[in-house]
């Protein structure tokens, strides 16, 4: 199960943000599906697919897919744009049968799950043999901006004197575009990486901030002991409006991508088959 849920609310708050902010402006999740050759009757499952927020892209790019969604929280697959093709269920103990899906979808979510071996196994059984799994998610290295002031306020804060200073982790850091290549590895023969640089550009300290505290309930818990969130947050917000009165913006650096693994589908089909031809032909 999740190790934490979050809602509708914290995840429209930060897509504003991105959407507002980002230069270059980039529609992400058309982006995302586009690193996939469609047929364009496939039939997709959404894990972790909270409100929907692929829905449009894809029914923009291939409007005759089959899309079946599923997600813990029944509150969010309320607010679904095509809530009857949903269900509540657990991405570790999926309702479908083998061979069902030709694409499965795990954008920003692998992240949350506990068991994610126990999850990109079940992905893997629903999964048609030539069927493609897209799992987006950021960098490790994303907003070092961010983590260098954090580091900072800590040790203004006098948290260096209870050993090394280490800012509170992304939650993304459990699955991200580093370590989460070598997870899916484990579990599929092939696995491409794509990366899409952007920078979030700030004019002023209210938006960082809301940004910032929109990330408490995945962050605070990595505090050092004896450093409070209100605390971090007020040096934090002194820092940035040093920053911003001496350059007039503040620009944090963010990379977000997809990794896309198969068995034998999609980007690695031609060498499978090649592979295969060259095996019957020995």
């Amino acid at each position: 199960m999740p190790k934490y849920l979050e809602t509708g609310e914290s995840l429209r708050c930060r897509q504003e943000i991105y959407d507002r902010y980002s230069v270059p402006r980039v529609d992400f999740q058309r982006w995302v599906l586009e690193r996939v050759n469609w047929r364009g009757d496939e039939h997709v499952l959404d894990a972790g697919c909270g409100e929907g927020n692929y829905v449009e892209a894809l029914a923009q790019l291939c409007p005759d897919v089959k899309y079946t969604g599923i997600d813990l929280s029944h509150v969010m697959l309320d607010r679904h744009p095509d809530s009857r093709h949903t269900t509540v269920g657990d991405v570790e103990h999926l309702p479908f049968p083998d061979n069902t899906f030709d694409v499965v979808m795990a954008n920003h979510m692998l992240f949350l799950v506990s068991d994610r071996n126990r999850a990109l196994r079940e992905f893997h059984r629903v999964l048609k043999p030539e069927g493609v799994l897209l799992a987006a998610t950021n960098s490790m290295h994303t907003m070092p901006e961010i983590q260098a002031l954090m580091r900072r306020a800590l040790v203004l804060l006098g948290a260096s004197g209870k050993g090394q200073v280490q800012p509170p982790q992304f939650p993304h850091h459990a699955f991200s575009l580093e370590n989460g290549t070598r997870q899916l590895a484990h579990h599929f023969y092939a696995v491409v990486r794509y990366d899409l640089p952007t920078a979030l550009v700030f004019p002023d300290v209210d938006p960082v901030m809301a940004y910032l505290e929109n990330t408490r309930e995945l962050r605070e818990p990595y505090l050092p002991p004896g450093v409070s969130w209100d605390d971090l947050m007020m040096v934090m917000r002194e820092q940035i409006i040093a920053l911003l009165t001496h350059f007039g913006e503040l620009v944090i650096n963010k990379i977000s991508g997809v990794l896309v693994a198969s068995d034998r589908g999609g980007f690695i089909h031609d060498f499978v088959d090649q592979r295969n031809g060259r095996k019957d032909s020995d």
